[in-house]
């Protein structure tokens, strides 16, 4: 902010009378929210509640031309805020009024209205942009995917900067309305529920709503060609799935699969509770990468997912993190576990469901396939660090935490806390330590030295049979016990671990 040099004299003191307090007293926003894994992420001073994007794109030359409109409400009298972002701005207005605006760091706009926010109060802040996602690196990296006959946003934990302007954070959720328009013949996929299509001079548009609040990371955006299949859930819940239409060797096995999204999110309703959004689906672009994501209500799918044939496990997973992930966010990307954790011990029972290895079998299988002594068992799932935020640990020493949790409390009280913590939390954000506290009042249970054990401790612990076992099976570092068998579901959950591969 340029601040004004007032002189000393009866002329300045008479102006500063009619100045409000609010002005006076308002401050610059933080071009951060806080998080200590990823400093830059979001911005501090004003909370976002709806996004309405008005896109344009030709898949040809990568243009992305949009107008973003962001109700927002700030959360003290702001005299300047940032918005996360990194295409080429042309023009900012603050509640109908240009707003002054500079760029900074990476990926920082910092905006300066023509009259402070004032605290609490309703604003909107309209931007309007242009540029091409697929040019805009940071560090050398873009999370925007140019595909043959299109691009697709979608990543983790940042997208947003490529495509739209944003607090780019999990703890801003918002809901949205994205409307894309592209040249016809090509089809625009994205979160939620299908409003409307229609054509007009060469161009379709197509208008996509999400109701529930929505982390920035989890919205998506894919333009190409795409084989689309739509139906509905015995509850009436619309499903829509999208196949680039060049997929290749991979197009069966990734149909086999995602086609099975209905089922998988039915079977899921038992284990975690209703389903906490207005659509389901999946969409598999054509893109080289091999990761899986969460976009919510509409999971991005690699093609290398299925590279192996099906693979339903997949689906399980980033199904599973509508739950846990979407509708209960992190609170900091420390927090991580209360993703992922959950995610992969979903996996586990589907495997139990089907037939293939029980959860515990599973546990015992991964528990036994690392010596104490491998750097495994060094990272902390509670608290991984941003290096490892993505570890093999966070999942499946994060899972087999879980295990450890159900055979300390029984069956009965771990489901009721699996149905009921993505009610307790619905549409918000928790820590760890949230999730601990809630399966304590639940258990009616002390259970803060298991989860630190698990989550927090480094080396390897003893993992304790099931409570209805004998004590003498109970497994330690040390003991020696029977050889695990490998379950019949392992291969399938392993080739899995891609998802890390952010």
């Amino acid at each position: 902010m340029h601040r004004k040099v007032i002189a000393p004299s009866v002329l300045a003191a008479s102006l500063l009378l009619v100045i409000p307090a609010s002005a006076a007293s308002s401050v610059q926003g933080a071009p951060g929210i806080g998080d200590p894994y990823y400093p830059a992420s979001g911005n501090s001073g004003y909370d976002v509640s709806h996004y309405d994007l008005r896109l344009q794109y030709q898949p040809k030359t990568d243009l992305l031309e949009g107008t973003a409109t962001l109700l927002t409400t700030a959360r003290q009298d702001l005299s300047r805020f940032n918005l996360d972002f990194g295409l080429k701005v042309s023009e900012i207005r603050v509640n109908g009024t240009k707003a002054k605006f500079a760029t900074s760091g990476d990926h920082e706009l910092e905006v300066t209205p023509a009259q402070p926010l004032q605290k609490d109060k309703p604003a909107s802040v309209v931007v309007k942009y242009a540029g091409k996602p697929s040019e805009f690196k940071i560090d050398g990296w873009s999370a925007w995917q140019r595909t043959p006959d299109g691009g697709v946003a979608a990543q983790e934990p940042d997208s947003a900067v490529w495509w739209f302007p944003s607090n780019d954070h999990p703890l801003d959720k918002a809901t949205f309305d994205i409307s894309i328009n592209v040249p016809d013949g090509t089809q625009a996929i994205s979160n939620g529920v299908l409003q409307s299509q229609s054509s007009r001079l060469g161009w379709t548009r197509y208008n996509w709503r999400s109701n529930k609040p929505q982390a920035t990371y989890l919205a998506t955006l894919a333009i190409g060609k795409f084989d689309v299949t739509t139906d509905k859930t015995a509850s009436g819940l619309p499903i829509l799935n999208a196949y680039s239409k060049d997929l290749g060797d991979n197009a069966g096995a990734a149909r086999a699969s995602v086609e099975r999204t209905g089922e998988v999110a039915e079977w899921l309703e038992g284990v975690f509770g209703p389903y906490p959004f207005n659509a389901l689906g999946g969409y598999v672009p054509n893109v080289p990468s091999s990761f899986a994501l969460e976009t919510q209500t509409r999971p991005f799918y690699s093609p290398k997912q299925f590279s192996n044939g099906a693979n339903v496990s997949v689906v399980v997973h980033e199904l599973a993190h509508q739950w846990y992930g979407d509708s209960v966010s992190v609170d900091g990307w420390k927090d991580i576990w209360i993703n992922e954790g959950f995610a992969r011990y979903s996996q586990w029972l589907w495997s139990e469901k089907e037939g293939e290895g029980t959860a515990q079998e599973l546990a015992d299988w991964a528990y036994g396939l690392r010596a104490a002594d491998d750097p495994f068992w060094q990272v902390k799932p509670g608290d991984p660090g941003p290096d490892n935020q993505f570890h093999g640990a966070v999942y499946d020493r994060g899972a087999i935490a879980l295990q450890a949790l159900r055979n300390e409390i029984g069956d009965e009280k771990f489901f009721r806390i699996l149905k009921g913590w993505p009610t307790e939390r619905a549409y918000g954000n928790a820590k760890v330590g949230d999730f601990v506290r809630y399966a304590e009042k639940v258990s009616d249970k002390p259970l803060a030295q298991l989860f630190e054990t698990w989550l927090y401790t480094p080396g390897k612990p003893a993992f304790a049979a099931p409570a209805a076992a004998s004590p003498s099976a109970a497994r330690s570092l040390t003991a020696p016990a029977a050889k695990p068998v490998e379950p019949k579901s392992w291969k399938k959950i392993a080739e899995t671990n891609t998802i890390h591969e952010h």
